[in-house]
């Protein structure tokens, strides 16, 4: 069961959101305002998922959505009245995972939570893939930094200084890039700087 975390901006009560969610088989664990410190909520909380009720999205709330989101990412669903195109993108980057113009239905819930759900789950996909060739392409700098510094030292062309990191990478049971770490601090200790 899914537990959600209702935050509520508006003069409204949220007896009517608290009660369909309920309804729906979720369970609702925590029911606040904004006045509240979003982020220390959320990890106090351990929310699932954040819903957020607010008739039009302040500085306020979109900071505490973006301080969420980098720290403690999740899904967070914001049901507004706001329908202006420049707020909407505002909170997609923020990172709200959808965004509900004009009221809340009871029915509408769940399908709207599990594309919530699905939405975030891709977009921290292509954030860990973005993050992993992001890595990838670090090391492949040292690598290829390391390469270059070999080749000064031994005289070699680029394939040798190759053949020279793998043998003592295999010889040494590392990978390339400890031994492309190796070589550049020596380098650096030698006084070859970075």
């Amino acid at each position: 069961m899914l537990k959600i975390l209702l935050i509520n901006d508006t003069v409204n009560k949220v007896g009517r959101l608290k009660a369909a969610l309920v309804e729906a088989g979720f369970d609702v664990i925590d029911e606040s305002g904004l006045t509240i410190d979003l982020p220390a909520r959320v990890d106090a909380v351990r929310p699932d998922v954040v819903l957020i009720d607010s008739e039009s999205p302040g500085r306020d709330v979109m900071e505490q959505v973006v301080l969420v989101s980098r720290d403690q990412p999740r899904p967070i669903i914001m049901f507004t009245d706001e329908q202006d195109p420049g707020v909407m993108r505002q909170a997609i980057r923020a990172g709200v995972s959808a965004y509900i113009v004009e009221g809340i239905q009871a029915q509408r819930l769940k399908p709207i939570l599990d594309v919530a759900m699905a939405r975030f789950e891709s977009d921290q996909a292509l954030r860990a893939e973005l993050q992993a060739r992001d890595a990838q392409l670090a090391e492949r700098k040292r690598v290829e930094h390391a390469k270059g510094l070999l080749m000064k030292m031994r005289q070699c062309s680029e394939e040798e200084a190759y053949t020279l990191m793998r043998r003592q990478a295999m010889s040494k049971q590392q990978k390339l890039l400890q031994v492309a770490d190796q070589i550049i601090s020596m380098h650096e200790l030698l006084g070859g700087g970075a």
